[in-house]
């Protein structure tokens, strides 16, 4: 049974990994292919590569997106819910105390209500 289940895991590696392989590449295609269509027309910019293209989508990931997914970013929200909601208010008090000193006005008199969260509108 164990070689079975070991199989059987090294063959779902396997495809994960090949998926993996193909959407990276259906990605770099795709904006190899907008470059080239758009780019040259409109900015008189050269045609790029398939390299050059994959070059291009990291470098845009990690200037604007990070390599940290929203997943991430809602894993922290909720778990700063859930100690805030376990702290007493003593400890709320100190702990938006602390912010203020770090962070400035806004964990200012107005952040009683909850978690600090993103500003309204952001």
């Amino acid at each position: 049974m164990g070689k079975f289940r070991v199989g059987r895991m090294l063959r779902i590696g396997v495809l994960v990994s090949a998926l993996a392989v193909a959407a990276i590449g259906l990605a770099g295609f795709v904006v190899m292919s907008l470059w080239n269509w758009l780019m040259p027309a409109l900015f008189a910019w050269p045609a790029i590569g398939f390299w050059q293209a994959l070059g291009l989508l990291v470098l845009s990931k990690v200037l604007f997106g990070g390599f940290r997914g929203a997943r991430f970013r809602g894993y922290w929200r909720g778990r700063m819910a859930e100690r805030w909601e376990r702290m007493t208010p003593e400890e709320r008090e100190k702990f938006r105390e602390a912010m203020r000193r770090r962070c400035g006005g806004r964990f200012g008199p107005d952040a009683t209500q909850g978690p600090p969260g993103p500003v309204a509108g952001s």
